[in-house]
């Protein structure tokens, strides 16, 4: 059996000039200046875990989407890229994270449709209707915060508690909707003409000198869900399964293995059969969602290609 590509679990750089480290649950975060460098590594995280196996190209393949939907989005919300020095790392501005994830749903599907199913009918203090079957469209997208957590599982919140609780001012948190529902529609936009579904995402948003800015990644598939729309209406009427481009098939491997996340589960051993297919469907993913081929970079030393790149822009 072939060996796998090479692949980055982490790194630990240390750049001319930098000041400090972050280790997030996928990126490695190295501050210069003003600036971010971020290196999208190949870990994967469910379930609030990072599972012990890398999977190859994941890393490139989710900073290329992300400078891919920053790039076609900047006229709808300012954002806090700059370059992509190498098909791995993003650069940008160092900005104020708010405490709080806005995630967007226009279907029912995933830690919705678990909260549902469970008997729930109001998730972050919104109303979901009676009488909906998983992955049903909802009359209109709903906005569904959750705090965004350091370590474990990240909590619905409501509006009202939002801004009850000073995370958000109240101005600010208008125009975090204002901007989640337009980043929405444009990304539902581009997905169509993919033939897909944009399902559900979130979105992580700081202030850069008073200014509010879209940070991180956006409509990539460790952040979002998408549907194929050829034959979602057949699959929808014979209440089966949606066929689906996100991590969601990562999840119901786990759970089929016996781990949710929760205390006292044993995560599963991925063998290389699996590791492959997850790093087949993320490249299938980039090349469905932007119409582009993927290019595999070289995986030969990974983490040296990284440094040399990002040193010969640091330089400029």
């Amino acid at each position: 059996m072939p060996t796998l590509p090479n692949a980055i679990m982490e790194t630990r750089f240390r750049f001319s000039g930098q000041t400090k480290f972050y280790r997030g649950k996928v990126r490695d975060v190295y501050t210069i200046g003003g600036q971010l460098v971020m290196v999208a590594s190949d870990r994967i995280s469910a379930f609030d875990h990072v599972l012990p196996r890398p999977i190859p190209y994941k890393g490139q393949v989710l900073n290329q989407l992300a400078a891919h939907f920053l790039n076609a989005t900047c006229d709808i919300a300012p954002n806090w890229l700059i370059a992509t020095p190498d098909p791995n790392v993003a650069v940008g501005h160092a900005c104020e994270p708010f405490r709080v994830e806005m995630v967007i749903r226009g279907y029912l599907a995933g830690h919705a449709w678990r909260e549902y199913k469970a008997g729930k009918r109001l998730i972050s203090g919104v109303p979901m209707p009676e009488g909906m079957r998983e992955n049903d469209p909802f009359p209109e997208p709903i906005i569904t915060p959750a705090t965004k957590a350091d370590e474990g599982h990240d909590e619905d919140i409501s509006r009202e508690e939002i801004i009850g609780q000073g995370l958000v001012a109240e101005a600010d948190y208008l125009l975090l909707e204002q901007y989640t529902r337009a980043l929405f529609q444009r990304g539902t936009e581009m997905a169509a003409e993919r033939g897909l579904i944009l399902v559900d995402t979130k979105y992580e948003f700081g202030k850069k000198g008073g200014e509010l800015c879209v940070i991180d990644e956006i409509h990539t598939p460790d952040s979002s869900r998408y549907f194929y729309k050829d034959g979602y209406e057949e699959r929808q009427s014979r209440g089966e399964h949606q066929k689906q481009l996100s991590k969601e098939f990562v999840r119901e491997w786990l759970m089929a293995h016996g781990f949710q996340g929760l205390e006292g589960q044993l995560m599963p051993v991925m063998p290389d059969a699996f590791v492959e297919q997850i790093s087949e469907r993320y490249i299938e993913l980039f090349e469905k969602v932007t119409g582009q081929a993927f290019q595999r970079e070289d995986t030969g030393d990974i983490e040296e290609r990284i440094r040399r790149n990002v040193e010969r822009f640091l330089e400029q």
